[in-house]
């Protein structure tokens, strides 16, 4: 199984191309994710590379922003390729299936007015807006 489940601030604003044969959507960034725990002369990040495509890369790269905390939900992927000097380089990235807004409310401002995230596999529902739920007025007094 190859699951990855990561909540971190993003590095950078996402970098959006388009690959040259099949002119596909890609968005990259990185996420500063925390350490639970603290080892004395070691980072208290790690600082992850995340690349998504298509829908979820068009979600990251409209919504997402430098500094703002996120949620990705993906798979860990390894690749190599050969650079201009003919050294082999290896690289390590989370693709990301799943992407969600982390920050509270309050947090995120009026920046983002999109609900919560994006979730490539979830189909639109149709529900009919009578089925026994009725409009309540908004209350400040509530404790959430």
């Amino acid at each position: 199984m190859n699951k990855v489940i990561l909540m971190g601030r993003l590095t950078r604003d996402p970098e959006v191309r388009y690959t040259t044969n099949t002119n596909a959507l890609v968005c990259s960034f990185s996420l500063a994710v925390n350490r639970r725990f603290k080892s004395e002369g070691q980072p208290d990040a790690d600082f992850i590379n995340i690349v998504s495509w298509g829908k979820t890369a068009e979600f990251c790269s409209k919504y997402f922003v430098k500094g703002q905390q996120v949620s990705v939900i993906g798979r860990m992927q390894t690749r190599n390729y050969d650079d201009k000097d003919g050294k082999k380089v290896y690289v390590t990235e989370v693709v990301a299936e799943e992407a969600y807004f982390a920050d509270s409310k309050r947090e995120q401002g009026n920046a983002n007015n999109f609900e919560a995230g994006f979730n490539a596999s979830a189909q639109p529902t149709e529900t009919p807006a009578s089925e026994g739920f009725m409009a309540i007025e908004e209350d400040s007094n509530l404790p959430f």
